[in-house]
């Protein structure tokens, strides 16, 4: 009997009818045991894929040794020299490598949100631990920014990798920054209940005179500025923008929303507690509004922010299960936001990802580092005279519109993010926490609503001075309007709103300057 002769080399996968996979060694058999195991142009059978001799150059054609214990070739007949071709597997190979790279990148995403994730829990529990006030997320922003800026000067190649690493994670959180700063306006009619209707209409009116001057003076400064030193404007490095919503993240949402909304009415605390049981459908009403109100005509969404269509679709949701499960919108709208980490609702799951997308920030800001370096003395200036400028406006306005002391020293830091802003207020006496963390929710609401369009008409039109003016009037939620829209403006949206806050809290630390503000508010 006649042996193959085979030259060794790389190995190759072949599919049978099964899909089982085996892996040959591809290299040259030679004729002998087809010349005399088949007769001329019969077919074979090949683990389910059919083999059709033909005469032709083997070589070409082959792609593996073809042991005959293995593959169990049927007759031993003579017959005389032909080819094997076999019929093409590569689409079903294709398939296959397609699914695994999609399984690898499903991966690659969770580990490094999880990592950023770890890094926030991390600083967070460190900075308890310690009884610092300060937002531990903005002192991790700056020191993976300073950690990325060292590894860029002395080994490039490291900063690189850590950054295409990192890429998932950033355009996950891209994609959805919105979400995350949607639950405080979810719930704030809870928050505005316990103002006076005359007072709440004069505090409407220093958020929006005041969010429309703050962006002005913000803007306008950093152009200044630029002028006196002579800076000239270079283009922004290109930001990757992530992928649209698909009508099957559509679909799948609203059918967690259906089933879970009923399965809630049915059984009230299925999952042990109210918050929990109501957190599928709550989480799935605030992710559709986002998703639908994204896909928006442009137009709509310059006065009607996906942002705005969230947080009406997350309150419908709770209004509609506090009618037909008899526990008023209130109950729901306490479920949605409980912060209390053993009993979570949605808006705590939605809250939970904010210090990673300020920790993320870093890495916006490294990408832009040399517009960040080359336009230093703007960015930092206007900063630092919009937040002066929006801390002693808002107290000469609070008074000479005759707003009670009280409330307009709780409104004095209302263009600084949540966390910080609270800080502040707790430097003074007699203020309401409750009515700040409101007002800065509402100075968002307007900023992301209507800060491209202001943009547009004021003729701010590079993204630094866009993202300065954002941040420094509109915070977190400006921030994630604009940087939806306008990736390449969100790494100077982080600088702005992280200084603003940090030198509002620097300033507001001062006894001094909390004097002359309380002389100004009278």
């Amino acid at each position: 009997m006649s042996t193959f002769s085979a030259t060794p080399c790389t190995p190759t996968s072949l599919l049978n009818h099964h899909n089982s996979l085996f892996y040959f060694p591809s290299c040259l058999p030679s004729l002998s045991v087809f010349q005399r195991s088949h007769p001329k142009n019969s077919p074979v059978a090949f683990n389910g894929v059919r083999l059709q001799h033909k005469q032709a150059n083997v070589q070409n054609t082959v792609p593996g040794v073809l042991n005959s214990r293995f593959l169990q070739i049927g007759s031993e007949e003579s017959s005389s020299s032909r080819h094997v071709l076999v019929k093409s597997t590569g689409a079903e190979s294709a398939g296959g490598s397609t699914v695994s790279q999609s399984v690898l990148g499903i991966l690659h995403l969770i580990v490094s949100v999880g990592i950023i994730l770890a890094i926030d829990n991390f600083l967070k529990q460190a900075f308890v631990a310690a009884s610092i006030k300060f937002p531990s997320a903005l002192f991790g922003m700056f020191c993976i920014f300073s950690i990325l800026i060292i590894l860029d000067s002395t080994v490039p190649a490291v900063a690189t990798s850590l950054m295409n690493f990192f890429e998932p994670a950033l355009l996950f959180i891209q994609r959805w920054l919105p979400l995350f700063y949607v639950p405080s306006l979810v719930v704030l009619p809870l928050s505005v209940k316990s103002i006076p209707a005359a007072s709440g209409i004069k505090i409407c009116y220093i958020i929006v005179g005041g969010w429309l001057a703050s962006l002005a003076v913000a803007g306008y400064t950093a152009i200044a500025i630029r002028r006196m030193v002579k800076t000239e404007m270079t283009d922004a490095e290109p930001m990757g923008k992530p992928s649209p919503f698909s009508a099957v993240e559509v679909w799948s949402w609203s059918g967690i929303l259906l089933i879970s909304f009923v399965s809630a009415l049915l059984y009230p605390t299925a999952l042990g507690t109210s918050a929990r049981t109501c957190l599928p459908f709550l989480l799935a009403s605030t992710v559709l509004g986002y998703i639908v109100g994204s896909g928006l005509p442009s137009d709509v969404k310059k006065v009607f922010h996906p942002i705005i269509c969230c947080a009406l679709s997350a309150d419908l949701a709770a209004l509609a299960f506090g009618y037909f499960s008899k526990s008023g919108l209130d109950s729901v709208l306490g479920s949605y936001l409980t912060k209390v980490s053993s009993n979570p609702g949605a808006g705590d799951v939605l809250m939970g990802f904010l210090g990673s997308v300020i920790l993320s920030f870093a890495f916006s800001m490294f990408k832009q580092r040399k517009l960040v370096k080359r336009h230093a003395a703007e960015i930092f200036t206007s900063v630092i005279l919009s937040t002066i400028f929006s801390l002693y406006s808002t107290a000469l306005v609070g008074r000479l519109v005759g707003l009670e002391p009280g409330l307009t020293v709780s409104i004095l830091p209302r263009c600084i993010t949540v966390a910080l802003a609270l800080s502040i207020v707790s430097l003074f006496e007699g203020t309401n926490p409750s009515l700040t963390a409101a007002v800065v929710v509402v100075t968002g609401l307007v900023g992301a609503n209507f800060v491209q369009a202001t943009l547009d008409k004021l003729q701010f039109r590079d993204p630094i001075v866009r993202g300065i003016a954002t941040a420094s009037s509109a915070h977190g939620l400006g921030t994630a309007a604009l940087s939806a829209k306008e990736p390449e403006a969100l790494p100077f949206c982080a600088i702005a709103y992280a200084l603003n806050g940090i030198f509002g809290s620097l300033l507001c630390s001062i006894p001094a300057v909390r004097q002359s503000l309380l002389a100004v508010v009278g």
